[in-house]
């Protein structure tokens, strides 16, 4: 490996909020160093924070992955350019954002493929139907659904500078706003990222976004109890959860451990409710027949166990898989899933 060689597969790292220009053609790459099978990068940003800086690191990073032999290390180090105050480690990122935020809710699960992204999605566009002032922020940062599911990939929110601090505006389709990772990545790119590295991604797709004023900001969590659900709950003033799942026996043992996450003693935040997606399958021409084919009566056993309110049942309809596909969410019509989603929406501003 050569320097001209790295610095060649760099160009493939591009700033979407300045012109898509490769991190090469705007003087970000301040130093590569090649020792034995090692690559150093090191990026150079500005005084103010990059409210993108975590996206081209991870970027910068999997560029090199992608391109150098294999069992090549990478490491990308980072380089103030302009004298800067110290600042506590971490990203310094205040909550001015939310402050005219109602609720905080998190949309969790404790496993994937129980359609949690296509509950959350749905979630916010009918509460948005009911009249309220809605956004959805996708933090699942490994594997981001919104802009596939909202019909709005290939856009690129806008971001601006504010005196010292730099600001993204989320974008806005059927009466909510969105923000979520995947507009700053193209839908194939896998994001290579470590646990802190997520966790300041995410961060920043929460707190230097302009929300304005909403009533709900529902987060679309990642599966499972990591880093990222530990960083959420301490660093974000989350109201609390609604928790998804489906009836088979392996999804429910699954959800216990999301119960208990936001119930053990250093989260302890209030779970509003459990959903059921898949609860039963209704055919199109069919719609008073439901088949349980997944199993029957498991999330009303699993939220009684708990003391939780099951606020909604979700049934199976081949027009939600189609407009997840399509990016026309199943809650803006009026079948029986979305008359579904309606209902979970209302019963969920009851219980908060």
């Amino acid at each position: 490996m050569k320097t001209n060689e790295v610095n060649k597969w760099l160009l493939e790292v591009q700033h979407p909020a300045k012109g898509d220009k490769s991190v090469v053609e705007l003087g970000m790459v301040d130093s590569i160093e090649i020792q034995d099978n090692k690559v150093t990068v090191t990026l150079a940003f500005a005084k103010h924070r990059d409210p993108l800086a975590e996206y081209l690191i991870g970027s910068t990073r999997a560029a090199v992955i992608r391109n150098a032999p294999e069992g090549t290390q990478v490491e990308v180090k980072t380089v103030v350019k302009e004298e800067a105050p110290k600042k506590k480690p971490g990203l310094d990122l205040g909550l001015e954002e939310l402050s005219n935020v109602g609720h905080i809710i998190g949309i969790a699960s404790g496993k994937g493929g129980v359609g949690k992204s296509t509950v959350a999605v749905n979630l916010a566009v009918a509460l948005a139907r009911l009249g309220y002032k809605v956004g959805l922020a996708d933090a699942d940062v490994y594997g981001p659904s919104v802009p596939k599911m909202t019909a709005t990939e290939g856009m690129v929110p806008e971001a601006f500078q504010e005196g010292e601090k730099e600001v993204i505006v989320p974008l806005e389709k059927y009466g909510v706003k969105w923000m979520s990772i995947g507009y700053f990545a193209s839908p194939e790119q896998a994001l290579i990222w470590r646990g802190p590295m997520a966790c300041n991604a995410l961060k920043q797709m929460l707190l230097q976004v302009r929300w304005g004023e909403l009533d709900f900001l529902l987060i679309d969590m990642p599966p499972g109890t990591g880093d990222i659900h530990i960083s959420l709950v301490h660093d974000i003033p989350l109201d609390g959860a609604l928790i998804v799942s489906t009836p088979q026996d392996v999804a429910l043992a699954d959800v216990e451990k999301g119960v208990n996450m936001f119930r053990n003693k250093n989260v302890n935040k209030p779970i509003f409710g459990l959903v059921e997606n898949m609860a039963w399958f209704t055919p199109e021409e069919l719609p008073d027949h439901k088949y349980y084919i997944f199993g029957q009566g498991g999330g009303e056993k699993m939220a009684a166990k708990y003391g939780i309110e099951l606020l909604g049942q979700i049934p199976i309809v081949q027009s939600i898989r189609e407009g997840g596909d399509s990016g026309e969410p199943a809650a803006l019509s009026s079948r029986p899933d979305g008359v579904a989603f309606l209902e979970l929406a209302q019963k969920l501003v009851a219980s908060v």
